[in-house]
């Protein structure tokens, strides 16, 4: 475990002086009436109703925000769009003072921030990119106490200015959102968030809340020991998105498989593809613009000013891709994203989830669709030997990159891999994935097996796939001659197979871990402890059989597409519906906020379903609150009755 960094740390440059003068006006004496909230002390369940218009908690909501309601810390596993946020914004309404949300991105930040001032919260967010005034208006007000819930970055938390400001402002509670990132085993590591270990020290009775979708057993227990709690502190409540359809297809033209896909599921509907490399992202997204799919690029590289374009066309369009780097979409809170597609794989299990898993966060179906080929994760492998990490770093990522390989060529259930890597059994296959649908066939590929690892051995272990199946299929390569290879046991002794054949077969070896991958020198393939019950004919070899996928495959049952499943399928209902959404489009743009802000789709679905015809009607719908209730039921109650 790494020390814990103090908090207070030099201050970065242009905060000093900004939160020099805010701490001279809390020092100050305060003649403003002290606000209090609106729901302090208010119960849980009335909170839920009243401000979030929803009648029931879900998963262990209600356990986790009665005992943060009480002044304990908690450290929280939970899917994304399980209702993570619920569990800290609830307790920091109910109990006095303001909550302090520790957010990664300034997106993240925006997005949550207008989505709580839809129903009433005064929450607000505190960042560099905000004029002077503006932030000097939010400290005072943070002072005053006349904020439910203040959102700020880390970096900002662990300047010595801000931490003697939270000293002088009544503190509801600390909440650590993507909270993973304070753990050396989790994916997305930030040293920033070290930092923020001081708290529970600093603030010994302000509890703290550390949320988070995607951390295994041994981040969870990294976590629990920074945050110094015990393990009745820990809430997991499990990982299954049963929503989304998971499909892993072999890459062979990327592009062309991509926008069959598209066509085939979504077509006009909202998804994020990931790609690797800045060139790709751009030469996806152009060639996707020719073959008729809107799409535009995000990443690093582009201008600020696009790259905010991009990301608010993706929030309040309904209809457009965004082809990204991984750092797109951590800021995104848009619930109708109907597929994540990745054309080249991440780097681990819990990137894969996390990134996935900003698909159909409104429950509705959804697709994680994935195309690969073996020499992606040759290359992977030979990032990560060229990382400075130490050792133990090193050797975790590369277990991570061995079990997202082993994701990727199985044969089973995708989901129960998926969830047997967090630590979560799954009883049944799961009939919503590409191996339910389509089960694979296998052969005994036990002889194709001791074939491979004999021939590996022979030419001493110093060679790649690509030379090992030259030997196997007797070719007169001039590397063979050169090394003598003509004269093995183990040449030409493979015409059973051709050369993608016998790549299937490496392939699948090493994702089982009869062999690994050398990345120090060219992709040398080594032989493992594990080989050698096969190749003493004391253990048999199952091989999937590799048959020609298309990128629509797995579309035939459990359909992820469009058209609302839960909305009734007559003309009346679609007509209905799209007169509400042209109504929340006006709407959400007279305000210059996301569409979902106003009321997600499947609030829509219940106006479609219910046809509410008074107020009374309305305020039962699922996600109307109060005041949601006054906002917007003299919009959308005459389209209900115009159209209906």
């Amino acid at each position: 475990m790494g020390t814990p960094v103090s908090l207070t740390t030099k201050p970065r440059p242009g905060q000093d002086s900004f939160e020099t003068l805010c701490l001279f006006f809390c020092l100050l004496p305060c003649f403003t009436p002290v606000a209090v909230s609106s729901w302090t002390g208010a119960a849980p369940r009335q909170v839920l109703r009243s401000v979030f218009g929803y009648d029931t908690f879900r998963l262990a909501q209600q356990p986790i925000i009665e005992r943060t309601v009480r002044g304990d810390s908690t450290l929280v596993v939970m899917p994304t769009g399980g209702g993570k946020s619920l569990c800290y914004q609830i307790p920091a309404l109910i109990r006095e003072g303001v909550g302090i949300v520790i957010s990664p991105l300034v997106a993240l930040m925006q997005d949550q921030v207008a989505a709580l001032q839809q129903v009433g919260v005064r929450a607000a967010c505190l960042h560099a990119g905000q004029p002077h005034a503006e932030r000097q208006a939010l400290c005072q007000r943070l002072r005053q106490n006349t904020l439910d819930l203040l959102y700020v970055a880390p970096e900002r938390v662990t300047t010595d200015s801000f931490a003697h400001l939270l000293d002088h402002a009544p503190i509801a509670l600390f909440a650590i959102d993507e909270v993973h990132c304070m753990s050396q085993w989790g994916h997305d590591f930030r040293p920033d968030y070290l930092t923020l270990t001081d708290l529970r020290t600093r603030f010994p009775d302000v509890p703290l809340i550390g949320a988070t979708a995607t951390a295994d057993t041994d981040t969870q227990a990294d976590l629990l020991e920074r945050l110094h709690l015990d393990d009745d502190a820990l809430f997991v409540t499990g990982f299954d998105r049963p929503n989304i359809q998971y499909t892993v297809t072999r890459k062979s033209r990327p592009k062309r498989q991509l926008k069959q896909f598209i066509e085939t599921r979504h077509a006009g509907e909202a998804g994020i593809v990931y790609c690797r490399t800045r060139k790709k992202v751009e030469g996806t997204a152009e060639w996707l613009g020719e073959h008729g799919i809107r799409a535009v690029p995000y990443h690093a590289g582009l201008s600020d000013a696009m790259r905010s374009d991009h990301q608010q066309r993706f929030l309040q369009d309904d209809g457009l891709v965004v082809v990204a780097t991984v750092a797109f979409g951590m800021g995104i809170d848009k619930p109708d994203v109907r597929f994540v597609a990745h054309l080249d794989p991440p780097s681990t299990l819990e990137a894969y989830y996390q990134e996935t898993g900003r698909a159909g966060r409104d429950g509705r179906p959804a697709d994680a669709w994935m195309t690969y080929r073996y020499g992606d994760i040759v290359r992977l492998h030979q990032f990560l030997d060229r990382s400075d990490a130490n050792d133990a770093h090193t050797w975790a990522q590369r277990h991570k990159l061995n079990a997202l390989f082993g994701y990727c060529e199985t044969t089973d259930c995708r989901r129960q891999v998926l969830l047997r890597y967090f630590g979560e059994e799954a009883p049944e296959p799961c009939g919503n994935c590409d191996t339910c649908l389509h089960p694979v066939d296998t052969w005994d590929g036990t002889v194709a097996a001791q074939k491979v690892l004999s021939c590996i051995a022979r030419t001493g272990q110093r060679f790649g796939a690509g030379h090992v199946t030259d030997v196997l299929l007797g070719r007169n390569t001039e590397k063979i001659r050169r090394h003598g290879h003509t004269e093995l046991s183990t040449y030409d002794i493979g015409d059973e197979l051709n050369k993608q054949g016998w790549k299937s077969v490496i392939r699948q070896l090493v994702a089982a871990r009869f062999l690994e991958v050398d990345v120090s020198g060219y992709g040398a393939l080594k032989l493992t402890s594990a080989c050698k019950p096969v190749l003493q004919g004391e253990a048999t070899v199952e091989l999937r059989k590799d048959t020609k996928r298309t990128g629509s495959e797995g579309s035939s049952s459990g359909s992820a597409s469009s058209a609302a499943p839960d909305l009734p399928d007559t003309p009346e209902a679609r007509s209905l519906f799209e007169a509400l959404r042209r109504t929340r489009t006006e709407l959400a743009k007279a305000q210059g906020v996301p569409p979902y802000v106003v009321f997600p789709d499947r609030t829509l679905i219940a106006m479609v379903r219910e046809r509410p015809a008074t107020r009374a009607d309305f305020a039962r719908l699922h996600g109307v609150g109060d005041v949601k209730l006054k906002r917007y039921a003299d919009d959308f109650l005459p389209v209900i009755a115009e159209t209906g």
